[in-house]
């Protein structure tokens, strides 16, 4: 098992050290709020990314857009 380059002794490590400076009481509601914040950026991710792909799928709206906003001239005083 290895997740962004740490393996399984790694991870026992970092728990360990974890539990003895947070505490039994307070790691679950930390790894809640871990859980949670990571759940966020993967949907604040994907979101982005469809967008893009969005966008590169079909420019031609934006081509347009940029075509008619230049045929207007501005006003003269």
């Amino acid at each position: 098992m290895n997740v962004f380059g740490v393996g399984l002794p790694e991870m026992a490590v970092i728990g360990a050290v974890a539990l003895l400076v947070f505490g039994p009481k307070r790691l679950p509601e930390l790894g809640r709020t871990l859980g949670k914040t990571l759940k966020g950026f993967q949907s604040a991710s994907k979101e982005f990314e469809r967008e893009i792909n969005k966008a590169m799928a079909d420019p031609e709206p934006l081509e347009q857009e940029r075509i008619e906003g230049s045929d207007q001239t501005p006003p003269t005083s």
